[in-house]
């Protein structure tokens, strides 16, 4: 986040943030979407993340990549969807955040991993994403986490 930026404007950008962040969730829960929903919806979550960078802190951006990976991973696009979730478990690392958000960076590495049939990885990153489970201090943020894992593709 820049110094110049003025309090309205991160105002704006966190607004931007959250309300892209949402929109996304509307058409990731769409049973069908056409390819331009596809597009706005991959298009929507980085712009997303992009907001975050400009008026979020650290747990903001990596939930900001952790959208961005699963969006790439529900588009069977492996590449991208590894390389965001690889940054959301680093910015989880480079600033000391665990509970909810360290087991959903896991969580998207074995899915990224899912989808790129590297099927060793993805139970390494199950795993710990299990054990990271344990130590989420919120029972709805657990609950949330384990029926997430339950959808993991094979």
């Amino acid at each position: 986040m820049g110094n110049d930026t003025t309090q309205t404007e991160r105002d704006y950008h966190r607004k931007f943030a959250v309300d892209l962040f949402n929109f996304v969730w509307t058409l990731l829960d769409k049973p069908e979407r056409t390819a331009e929903e596809n597009d706005l919806m991959l298009h929507a979550a980085h712009a997303s993340r992009y907001h975050w960078g400009e008026a979020g802190m650290a747990v903001n951006l990596t939930r900001g990549e952790w959208l961005v990976s699963r969006v790439y991973a529900v588009l069977k696009r492996p590449e991208p969807a590894l390389y965001h979730a690889r940054r959301c478990l680093e910015i989880c690392q480079q600033n000391g955040i665990g509970d909810f958000d360290l087991a959903f960076a896991y969580e998207a590495l074995a899915r990224a991993s899912a989808i790129a049939g590297q099927h060793a990885e993805r139970e390494q990153y199950l795993a710990l994403a299990r054990e990271a489970a344990e130590h989420i201090a919120e029972q709805d943020d657990k609950d949330l986490l384990l029926s997430d894992l339950a959808t993991m593709p094979g």
